[in-house]
């Protein structure tokens, strides 16, 4: 059999054995994150080398394109204007205050860490590993003793965060000489990766979900073909901010944002009062690619930078999970009245993983200098916190859970009471009401 044969039978034996004790998994520190990514290294050729992707990227190329593609299309469906308020402060202050400051902390601390790099290389690392990824430890949001500002909030962040970074990320590869980018200079970059990839996106998102709700008004499409529709919706705007020079996942981002409206504005009559189903398709399919995109980062990413670990790697990698996130989170929720363990519980939660591999991914295909190093940073910050959050996770949450409910039983007014709109909870991590069953 072929190499190629032997991979697609590990990823779907790993695939299959997960599924049958998901569940039983569910309620443990063993998140499905840790089993995809171990199981991607013992596969990958630092021990078996059952899987062997090295000398072919095309695959793994495409993989997690249309991962983040699809990702960054649903959770943008899932926000609403009013989640952006919600609480008045939360989700705002995370994602104004706090990741612009996430950026800058991780481009400063990267500069005596990481000799060798450019001004523009550090630059990119902050912005790869800024923003975060809750499905890696969806426990914290997803555990209905978390108060529901703090989950609702966590949500909205990791849903919006990664969208919000690609003009930054964008930006700098275009400082860097001979990226596609650089290419294209600082006026091209502006008006085809930020503008006209935003008018595409608001285009075809927008076009695309007031023509499904029309049809659906005279009973033209079945449920099924309405969620494949989605699928249709998100590939064709990120390959028109391809196929322009400009940025599919910013497309694809602001299209999903789009498509959301339009469903929730245009409902058809004997909707109202209902959920709707039709993103549930593309969300479980995300969910999918994303955990066989962890496998395939443990095989061909992390486990070969685990054979060139540094001191400086490491330390870097701590840092980036500790104080580029915890500092800026905490300054950004200054005078917001909630209490230290809140603001600790938030910033200690904001995991990395899929697009910060997908960008790093990129970096490496625009053969920037540095990039060797770059990506081993970005493997060993995302290995580690596959490990720390999904450990701690479950263990966390229940503490914190505790020390709400003790808190809002003594305290009149407790700010992380605060109401929330009820928010549909993204399939890709489960029930944000209560735990996976």
């Amino acid at each position: 059999m072929s190499s190629g044969g032997w991979t697609v039978v590990a990823v779907a034996g790993v695939t299959a054995a997960y599924a049958l004790v998901s569940r039983r998994l569910s309620s443990t520190p063993l998140s499905s994150a840790i089993v995809f990514v171990g199981a991607g290294i013992l596969i990958g050729p630092a021990v078996l080398d059952i899987v062997d992707l090295e000398h072919d990227t095309a695959p793994i190329t495409a993989l997690l394109e249309a991962t983040l593609t699809l990702v960054l299309f649903t959770d943008a469906m899932t926000v609403r204007r009013r989640d952006l308020a919600a609480g008045g402060f939360l989700p705002g202050r995370l994602l104004c205050i706090g990741l612009p400051l996430s950026i800058g902390a991780g481009w400063l601390l990267a500069w005596p860490l990481l000799p060798g790099l450019t001004v523009w290389e550090l630059a990119l690392v902050g912005a790869i590993l800024a923003p975060t990824d809750a499905a890696l430890g969806k426990t914290a949001i997803a555990n209905p003793r978390v108060p529901a500002l703090v989950r609702h909030g966590l949500n909205v962040e990791s849903g919006l965060n990664d969208g919000i970074v690609l003009p930054f990320f964008v930006v700098f590869l275009a400082a860097i000489p001979g990226t596609h980018y650089a290419e294209e200079g600082a006026g091209g970059v502006f008006w085809r990766a930020l503008v006209l990839s935003t008018a595409l996106g608001l285009l075809v998102g927008g076009l695309g979900g007031r023509l499904l709700q029309w049809t659906r008004a005279r009973g033209w499409v079945s449920r099924e073909w309405r969620q494949v529709y989605v699928l249709a919706v998100a590939a064709a705007s990120y390959e028109l901010g391809v196929v322009t020079d400009g940025s599919g996942f910013i497309a694809a981002w602001v299209a999903g944002f789009a498509f959301g409206f339009a469903l929730r504005h245009y409902r058809t009559g004997g909707e109202e009062g209902h959920p709707d189903h039709t993103s549930d398709f593309a969300e479980n399919l995300g969910g999918l690619l994303a955990s066989i995109s962890l496998l395939v980062f443990g095989a061909v990413l992390l486990g070969p930078a685990l054979e060139h670990l540094s001191w400086r790697i490491i330390l870097y990698a701590v840092l980036s999970l500790t104080v580029v996130r915890m500092l800026p989170v905490a300054l950004s929720l200054a005078g917001s009245g909630l209490r230290s363990p809140t603001v600790t519980y938030i910033g200690w939660f904001g995991p990395r993983g899929l697009a910060s591999v997908v960008l790093a991914l990129l970096v490496a295909e625009e053969h920037v200098p540095g990039v060797e190093l770059l990506g081993r940073v970005v493997a060993v910050t995302v290995g580690l916190s596959v490990l720390l959050h999904g450990v701690s996770a479950v263990t966390l949450a229940e503490r914190y859970g505790r020390w709400y409910e003790k808190a809002a039983a003594a305290t009149r007014g407790l700010r992380e009471k605060a109401p929330v709109p009820e928010a549909p909870g993204r399939r890709r991590l489960g029930s944000l009401d209560r735990p996976e069953t």
